[in-house]
């Protein structure tokens, strides 16, 4: 086809979201039964006796003379008494929607597409979270036999600028927010997966279908939770022949607690 002739071509990412193994769905109100400013107890046992007991073959954990154990509930609240009741960790993922990136990219002169969405990981896990995401395919940007590949930075780290040259054709992404881990963050000039910094827009990366860590904390955060924006862009440039048409990529974000 001559370049002269080529119509435009539209970037779609279409984001799939999961929560982790382990997860309680609905609102419910978590709290800790004694706390202080170095420690919360988040459960514990009236009981007449028992305790902890081990050897090299077993360890034991026993108690004795409980009262008023079993589950209850009612339309304000979910009671599990007893020893040893599950402990159940709540997460929650909201946002992740559809992206239709903008604008067109222009298919005689190519140029830069945008995009982006923001999850909200809510958790109490007391070990905290992680959330990653994967593309569906390889490279992630597909329209039938035609592809857009996936970014590659330069070197093991992301880009901090996305870098498109006359003849790259490429999607690229680059999450933001409090929770990013140090891969994406950057020295605020020139360098990633260094320093404390989190510029906007900066550290480019491809996806793959291997899921990547994108952004995790050690803490509970219930009930406020933390934000991510997942940014994307798509760099055609002007000596490729890309086809026309809308091209998408499919991907998944997973929150999973720790």
């Amino acid at each position: 086809m001559k370049k002269g002739m080529r119509s435009d071509f539209i970037p779609i990412v279409v984001l799939s979201a999961i929560l982790g193994f382990g997860c309680v769905y609905g609102n419910t109100l978590y709290a800790q039964v004694m706390q202080s400013s170095n420690y919360a107890i988040q459960s514990d046992s009236i009981n007449a006796g028992g305790g902890l007991s081990s050897s090299t073959s077993y360890v034991q954990e026993s108690t004795v003379g409980e009262v008023a154990t079993g589950e209850s509930s009612s339309a304000s609240y979910a009671l599990k008494a007893g020893y040893q009741q599950m402990q159940e960790v709540y997460i929650a993922l909201t946002g992740a929607g559809n992206v239709t990136m903008s604008p067109s990219i222009a298919g005689v002169t190519g140029g830069i597409s945008n995009g982006s969405t923001t999850v909200t990981v809510t958790t109490d896990s007391p070990s905290g979270y992680e959330l990653t995401i994967a593309a569906a395919n390889s490279p992630a940007m597909q329209k039938g036999s035609d592809t857009i590949a996936d970014y590659t930075p330069v070197g093991a780290v992301p880009d901090f600028a996305f870098i498109t040259s006359t003849a790259d054709s490429h999607l690229g992404y680059t999450p933001e927010g409090v929770d990013i881990v140090q891969r994406f963050k950057d020295n605020g000039s020139d360098t990633c997966n260094v320093d404390t910094t989190d510029s906007a827009f900066a550290c480019w990366d491809g996806l793959s279908t291997t899921a990547v860590q994108i952004a995790a904390n050690t803490n509970a955060n219930h009930p406020n939770g933390a934000t991510t924006t997942i940014h994307f862009r798509v760099g055609v440039g002007g000596s490729v022949l890309q086809a026309p048409g809308v091209y998408t990529a499919t991907t998944t974000i997973t929150a999973l607690p720790l």
